[in-house]
């Protein structure tokens, strides 16, 4: 990836120069003649570095170093990246000063070729460094694995795999609480883009009026008159993975705003005249059947098709039952370090855990486990502790595998195997009944009448 350089000189032979060197070494060179323009700049365009002069007319490098490391408290992209300070007139005061604001490090003019070179390289290593360790350490800190030994958990992973390390935007479809954020951080951090932000945006959770500037960022001016930046999800997601959660629930007005923003890789801020320029990866998840949201008119198809270029179904809980133990004895492991007694699952309690649907997914399942392990007497959690739904084995659903196990009559039991399966290819296909004739190899009319007689159609 080639880095972006800012010089900002008010003397143009110096900022001439400059680039000539800088492009020499494939550097991507930007120029501003005062602090004013920087600050413009900068609101705009991300960049590595800054070669920054002192001595300038109207503001000069301390206040504008001071302002772009203050910047919107540091909301902007740009507020942590390395400064070098440059001066023909140096004294050991002014480098002080520099440096307590913020600087990386001085230079003193007549400029030195190798020691420019020099202190780049190394500012921009420290400074990828930096930023990595901290997005792993936010990744160690907030993203789960994804837990499981089943076979709809091994296709999944292994789709994951396949298509992590392109550039193809991926749609997760699931209900709630299946994990489908679980599986957008994996496919960050198996993709080529895994040392960049990974950002997440739960649409349904923010306001309508407010959701433009949460995803755009914004532009003000400030008490003082000084324009003051804040960065959207779009513009702190560059080089990396934006995930768009509950995209079914964005209002229509933000989906065409979105539309455009993903087809051109740019847009502007709210209050903003100026576009910004950005190189994402998005992921989009809706727990919604987009299909029958744009029969509706609620979703855009244009939206729908430049998101769903690689479509992922996150299972739910009940069509992968065996995977509990496994998912409850690592609830189990996070849970013990906030408790002074270790507690485990009975063999009995994760059998009756196997046969439950969990309409709540793994969601509810994590929040059952944390609940038990508080509130439990003794060491191990047995059959008596589990909550009473558990136990009502005869009240099982009529679409769970567990319910065909059941039925004494042959027949009745065919049937219900039909139901269960058919249902859960149409749920991978969306509804599309003509795609679900294709995968499960049936005639698109023969589906559908059985579809009707199994009272699905």
């Amino acid at each position: 990836m080639k880095h972006t350089i800012l010089i900002v000189d008010d003397e143009e032979a110096i900022r001439t120069s400059l680039r000539g060197i800088l492009e020499d070494e494939e550097y991507i060179v930007l120029e501003a003649s005062s602090g004013e323009s920087a600050l413009e700049l900068l609101a705009k365009q991300p960049v590595s570095s800054i070669l920054l002069d002192i001595w300038m007319e109207g503001m000069d490098g301390v206040e504008t170093l001071r302002r772009i490391k203050n910047q919107d408290a540091g909301n902007s992209v740009n507020s942590d990246v390395p400064i070098i300070m440059m001066s023909g007139h140096g004294t050991i005061e002014t480098a002080v000063t520099a440096t307590k604001e913020g600087a990386y490090d001085f230079l003193e003019k007549p400029l030195s070729l190798d020691r420019i070179l020099l202190l780049l390289g190394r500012a921009i290593r420290e400074w990828l460094l930096i930023r990595e360790n901290r997005l792993l350490k936010a990744r160690v800190e907030s993203a789960p694995p994804m837990i499981g030994e089943s076979p709809a958990m091994q296709a999944l992973e292994q789709q994951i795999r396949r298509m992590a390390p392109t550039e193809g935007w991926v749609l997760l479809t699931g209900e709630n609480g299946t994990g489908k954020e679980v599986a957008a951080r994996r496919v960050h951090e198996l993709s080529k883009r895994s040392n960049g932000p990974f950002v997440a945006v739960n649409s349904a959770a923010i306001p309508e009026k407010s959701i433009e500037v949460e995803l755009f960022g914004r532009e003000k001016l400030g008490p003082t008159g000084t324009l003051m930046i804040q960065a959207g999800r779009f513009e702190q997601s560059n080089h990396g993975t934006l995930f768009l959660d509950a995209v079914g629930d964005m209002p229509l007005k933000t989906q065409a705003k979105i539309l455009r923003a993903l087809q051109e890789q740019q847009f502007e801020r709210v209050g903003g005249q100026q576009p910004i320029q950005v190189e994402v990866r998005v992921i989009a998840a809706s727990n919604k059947n987009l299909d029958e949201e744009i029969s509706e008119g609620r979703f855009r198809q244009d939206l729908y098709y430049r998101l769903n270029v690689i479509p992922l179904r996150i299972p739910p809980l009940r069509e992968r039952l065996e995977d509990i133990p496994l998912l409850v004895e690592h609830f189990t492991a996070m849970q013990q370090t906030h408790m002074a007694q270790t507690r485990r699952f009975s063999r009995e309690s994760l059998e009756i855990l196997q046969r439950y649907q969990w309409p709540g997914n793994v969601r509810e399942l994590k929040n059952l486990v944390e609940r038990l392990l508080i509130m439990a007497s003794g060491t191990t959690i047995e059959p008596d502790d589990l909550p009473e739904f558990l136990h009502k084995r005869e009240k099982v659903d009529v679409d769970s595998p567990w319910s065909m196990l059941l039925e004494e009559n042959l027949r009745n039991a065919r049937e219900m195997f039909e139901r269960i399966y058919l249902k859960t290819q149409l749920e991978r296909q969306q509804g599309n009944i003509s795609r679900t004739a294709e995968v499960i190899g049936m005639e698109r009319s023969a589906l559908h009448r059985k579809l009707k007689m199994l009272g699905l159609g």
